[in-house]
């Protein structure tokens, strides 16, 4: 991979993630401040993301590996995002709000599994060159995060006088960027074999589900699903978390995960090298129980260190399960279906795991509210951690070692 094409890649990630980090670690303060939501209509805001990447694999499997180029799809639908993020802005309450976020996430979830694929289409060694390009988009996500708290917008008098919502007019500016730049990537055609005869499960993008009669890569699937559903309580409770227990600047803070996340992409190659894939993940859902474990614990004085622990564990936790299962995937899903394999793990990660934990933290937020408005944090936090553990337990059980994978 030359530098060039290294050089487009990379930025095509810093835009794509920075596009994302914009707006959705601060939704749920913002629609808490600025649109007056219920925890339930936090939760069902989240919950958009799940819908958006249940739909994903068709959506790629359809288009991207059968009958257009990918890069000019991801720049379609980051044009037509940039609208809709102009839209979200203007929103004035959440009845408005909810459907064209509905409608921005059904068409934003798919570009993850596109970006992916338009990376490793370039690569010809996924398991050492993507992390170097994948972490352009940490990068980017922590761009945006610094910004919303260097302009204050996250800040006590910047909610009070709503300047949460510019996090959307900023997101449709940088939406339009990308979208004309898109236009410009490497061609990433079509490659699965169009013979002219009907097949539903052609149609649907329904070919990479043969991934999951190998019994290892089904295991690692279910293990996707049930991971994130304690992930979504991370995305969905932490901003307001750390607003409500009164730690200053909290999503400058909270950006300090994603530079974590930068040092640990690096350093994926290594020890995914060293120790294969499955101790890969596993460290991974170990931090994932650490993390909650110290929410719980932490405060915004004496216990500060714990919340700052447990927001620097976000690069273990992101990097070494998510990443890893990208590459882990790639390598599973052969020529054809590289787009639609994406778009699969997209689907059992941001689809299916978070709708059932976006729908989780919103149950148990509401019940662990009390009468003045106040949320008892600890118990909340527990929940997740508990999650975590025993999923761990199921993956060292039943998953197999990959040693092979970690030298390809």
């Amino acid at each position: 991979m030359t530098f060039p094409i290294r050089f487009r890649l990379s930025l095509m990630m810093f835009m794509e993630f920075f596009i994302w980090g914009s707006w959705f670690v601060t939704m749920g303060t913002f629609l808490g401040s600025n649109l007056a939501a219920s925890d339930g209509d936090v939760s069902l805001a989240f919950s958009t993301q799940s819908f958006g990447a249940i739909i994903a694999p068709f959506v790629v499997g359809l288009i991207a590996d059968r009958y257009f180029q990918a890069q000019r799809i991801l720049g379609i639908i980051h044009l037509i995002g940039s609208w809709l993020m102009y839209r979200l802005y203007q929103s004035g309450d959440f009845s408005e709000f909810f459907p064209l976020l509905l409608v921005y996430m059904i068409l934003f979830m798919p570009t993850l599994a596109l970006v992916n694929s338009i990376s490793f289409n370039q690569m010809t060694n996924p398991a050492k060159q993507f992390s170097t390009v994948r972490v352009w988009g940490t990068i980017g996500w922590v761009t945006a995060g610094i910004l919303i708290s260097a302009f204050s917008w996250d800040s006590p008098e910047g909610l009070s006088a709503g300047l949460l919502k510019n996090t959307w007019l900023m997101t449709s500016i940088v939406s339009l960027a990308m979208g004309l730049y898109s236009m410009t990537l490497p061609d990433t055609p079509p490659k699965a074999k169009t013979d002219g005869s009907f097949s539903l499960s052609r149609m649907l993008g329904l070919d990479a589900l043969a991934l999951l009669k190998d019994r290892n890569y089904a295991i690692f699937f279910l293990s996707s699903i049930l991971i994130c559903i304690p992930l979504a309580f991370y995305y969905q409770n932490a901003s307001p978390f750390l607003t409500e227990i009164g730690v200053k600047n909290s999503t400058g803070k909270m950006a300090l995960g994603q530079v974590s996340e930068v040092l640990f992409m690096l350093a994926l190659p290594i020890f995914f090298y060293r120790f294969g894939l499955k101790k890969t993940l596993i460290v991974a859902m170990l931090a994932w129980a650490l993390r909650y474990t110290l929410f719980a614990l932490g405060d915004a004085d004496s216990g500060l260190w714990m919340l700052m622990g447990g927001i620097l564990l976000h690069g273990v936790c992101y990097d070494f399960f998510f990443v890893s299962g990208q590459i882990y995937t790639d390598s599973h899903a052969g020529g054809e279906f590289k787009s639609s394999a994406q778009g699969l793990i997209t689907l059992a990660t941001y689809g299916l795991g978070m709708l059932v934990g976006f729908w989780a933290a919103g149950q148990i937020s509401d019940y662990y509210l009390d009468a003045a408005g106040d949320h008892d944090w600890r118990s909340i936090w527990l929940v997740p951690a508990g999650i975590s553990v025993l999923v761990l337990l199921f993956f060292i059980s039943f998953f197999k070692g990959e040693k092979e994978l970690s030298h390809q």
